[in-house]
């Protein structure tokens, strides 16, 4: 036995995040770590995470943050409570604002930029912003028929032998165009619809050759029969007449505006959320967020299992739905060419049954979405019917979906990792550190955060992260501590017999190195869990990039390091070294 009798070294390094699983933990890996990451501008360093500054408090709850960058200024709205404002001054506090809409939805509000126009939706409202002004999106004009004769009657087109019909209606309009070509005899004009808006709503107007022409003035509308008569006189033969109506479609208006999922994808803008339409997805046309025809609409699955998610990557659009036992919860739009549309996106069906419970992402072209189980990720091979669930999350499953908001988690992306916050808490996976499974699933490493509060809005924009909660407060992630309170920061190794576990150890006491990165931290304790027992040993600064730590604990099974601080600290490595003692007694 004398071979045990040597001294044995444990190093450990090439930290790669925490481990709640509850099972053997790898030396690499912290079963008890908090507010740490892994910096890779540094070697990779585990150091404590930033601090959050507190950049504005604003009367109510931050429900949005959008940023419009027009010729070099940088234009910053908030949303807040049921006020949208423009941050005039922005960073600095306290805020000069700009009150630029006062109704708006208290729910988080989402954006896209089309055209360096910023567009708003919170489930009530769709509105732009083009660095000046604020307004409700005018949906585009569709010209639903063109080219017609007076009475109403097709032209024909005697190459195709099908009726020229222009533009299906827009769903955010209730304004159409009819195009005529006037035979000088005609003074009645049967447009394309019935029961059409009163007056009231809408008074119409006529172009006559390029001549503006009013109601009650140069003509009359029969609103039941749909038939303008002109009154002025006729017009002249061959001359075009576009005459401007409006009808409106029963809750068309509010199939989009009630939706509360948006994403840009073939150049085009896809909503879907709508409690009205839980399996269905709309699109607006090619280059025009203004105009989603109401023939843009899919359903996904018969069932009404409410849509989650709608995430473009692979050259289609996932659509993923809420837990449903009876069909799949993984729907794919697959762009497709269409004679008349031009684009068409049909659904189809998905082999995934395992629905979602919050949201989902691409993440660095991983498709990701929430289950009751964890995080899963959707692989597949050129054939998307082949879909292949994979597991993502399975070092923090343990915690992570037993937090009391799990269905309501948020997402950013942030310096390479997929920041998931759930209240206070704060789930980063790591897109650079990926590792196969014993089910041979790619998962992510992980690292976890707690913060000073509840967050109730996170955002991403151009490297900064942006957090607000319910009592107005904006912050932002930098600094070394949370607007002045420290930061408790943990890193602990996992529970280690060093090989032997049917012998008692015990630690030398020279020896032991821990190689940190210095942040002029005077305070760092070194301690050790001995069998599930904490036992505290001695305070130490980095102030030469490393320490030597004296541990002296004997007669143990299994030994752990804990490195904390309520100050910034970085650690590249440690050792720990000891002797093997004797077999372990009953």
């Amino acid at each position: 036995m004398s071979s045990l009798k040597d001294l044995m070294t444990r190093k450990y390094g090439n930290f790669r995040g925490v481990d709640f699983s509850n099972h053997e933990v790898m030396l690499s890996r912290s079963p008890l770590a908090l507010n740490m990451w892994k910096n890779y501008e540094d070697n990779g360093c585990i150091e404590t995470r930033p601090g959050m500054k507190l950049l504005n408090t604003f009367s109510n709850k931050i429900l949005g943050l959008f940023f419009l960058n027009l010729s070099g200024v940088q234009h910053v709205l908030v949303h807040s409570g049921t006020k949208l404002l423009k941050w005039n001054n922005f960073p600095n506090s306290p805020a000069e604002t700009t009150e630029l809409w006062t109704n708006m939805n208290v729910v988080e509000s989402r954006s896209f930029i089309y055209e360096d126009v910023l567009f708003i939706m919170d489930g009530t409202n769709y509105l732009e912003y083009d660095g000046n002004t604020i307004k409700e999106v005018v949906g585009t004009i569709p010209m639903t028929s063109y080219y017609k004769n007076p009475d109403g009657s097709t032209s024909i087109d005697l190459e195709t032998d099908t009726d020229l019909v222009y533009q299906p209606v827009n769903c955010l309009t209730s304004l159409r165009k009819n195009a005529f070509i006037a035979d000088g005899v005609s003074v009645n004009y049967q447009l394309d619809a019935e029961n059409l808006d009163s007056a009231s709503i809408y008074l119409m107007e006529a172009l006559v050759d390029g001549q503006l022409k009013r109601e009650n003035t140069d003509f009359t509308v029969n609103r039941t029969t749909g038939v303008v008569t002109f009154t002025y006189g006729t017009p002249e033969k061959d001359t075009e007449v576009v005459i401007t109506y409006s009808k409106t479609g029963r809750g068309y208006k509010d199939r989009i505006l009630r939706c509360n999922l948006t994403c840009e994808f073939d150049n085009r803008i896809f909503f879907s959320g709508n409690p009205d339409y839980p399996n269905g997805v709309f699109h607006s046309e090619l280059n025009d967020p203004r105009y989603v025809r109401d023939t843009a609409y899919y359903e996904c699955g018969l069932d009404k299992a409410l849509v989650r998610a709608i995430i473009p990557g692979n050259r289609i659009l996932w659509i993923i739905k809420e837990i449903n036992q009876n069909t799949s919860s993984v729907y794919y739009l697959n762009p497709t060419l269409d004679s008349t549309y031009n684009k068409i996106y049909p659904s189809e069906n998905g082999s995934i049954a395992l629905g979602c419970v919050s949201t989902g992402i691409n993440f660095n072209d991983d498709i990701v979405f929430f289950s009751n189980k964890g995080l899963e990720g959707i692989s597949s091979s050129a054939l998307y019917s082949e879909q292949v669930l994979q597991h993502r999350s399975s070092l923090v499953d343990g915690k992570m979906v037993y937090e009391n908001d799990y269905t309501n988690v948020k997402l950013a992306e942030y310096n390479g990792y997929l920041l998931c916050l759930i209240g206070s808490h704060v789930y980063l996976a790591d897109s650079r550190q990926k590792y196969q499974d014993d089910s041979n699933d790619i998962e992510y490493e992980w690292f976890y955060w707690e913060l000073p509060f509840n967050i109730t809005f996170i955002k991403e924009y151009r490297q900064s992260l942006y957090l607000g909660n319910d009592i107005g407060q904006l912050f932002k992630l930098e600094g070394i501590n949370d607007n002045g309170e420290d930061i408790e920061s943990i890193w602990t190794t996992p529970k280690d017999n060093f090989g032997y576990p049917s012998y008692t150890k015990t630690t030398n006491k020279r020896g032991n190195v821990a190689e940190l990165k210095p942040m002029n931290n005077d305070y760092i304790h070194v301690d050790t869990i001995v069998d599930g027992t904490l036992k505290e040993k001695k305070v130490f600064d980095d102030s030469k990039g490393y320490i030597a730590y004296r541990i002296k604990d004997k007669k143990f099974k299994n030994i752990q390091l804990k490195f904390s601080s309520n100050k910034p600290f970085g650690l590249f490595s440690c050792t720990l070294q000891g002797f093997v003692a004797g077999y372990i007694k009953r």
